[in-house]
């Protein structure tokens, strides 16, 4: 008989809930490390790595989905959805400001310059209703919720 086959990070002998408990636990950890300084509209970076980790940890908990019991996945999946789609809103300003940012400092035909600066202070006010739209989502104490569901998820996977 075939010995299963090691994957690093991974015993396959390990029951698929214990690895359930053990992903989702490591992912939700990242979503809640990349939340300090979120809001900061300099630092564009932080809002990245907080909606990629969230996408990490949606693509974890369909993973592992039947580990779950349905009514706490559906709660804690709609929760980290909900906030991904509020970093999204913030991140798509993030993006265009930086391309028409960059535009100008390559050389925009002077023609073109200043409905370009226009568009960038127009994204600049966009930038700052989504920022507005993403504060409850990464407020403390809505954070310190979705945290303890996240927890019960992973324990009900063990």
């Amino acid at each position: 008989m075939a010995r299963p086959r090691k994957v690093p990070g991974f015993d396959c002998d390990e029951p698929f809930g214990e690895a359930a408990a053990r992903v989702i636990a490591v992912r939700a950890a990242e979503v809640f490390k990349h939340s300090a300084g979120v809001l900061d509209t300099t630092e564009i970076h932080r809002v990245h790595d907080m909606r990629v980790a969230t996408r990490r940890l949606r693509a974890a908990m369909e993973l592992f989905e039947p580990c779950f019991p349905s009514k706490l996945y559906g709660k804690a999946r709609r929760e980290v959805k909900a906030l991904a789609d509020a970093l999204g809103g913030r991140r798509d300003r993030d993006v265009e400001i930086e391309f028409l940012e960059q535009f100008i400092e390559e050389g925009v035909d002077l023609d073109d310059l200043e409905r370009v600066a226009q568009l960038v202070v127009q994204r600049r006010v966009e930038q700052l209703q989504a920022n507005d739209d993403l504060v409850p989502f990464v407020a403390e104490e809505r954070l310190a919720k979705l945290r303890l569901r996240l927890d019960k998820l992973v324990e009900a996977a063990r």
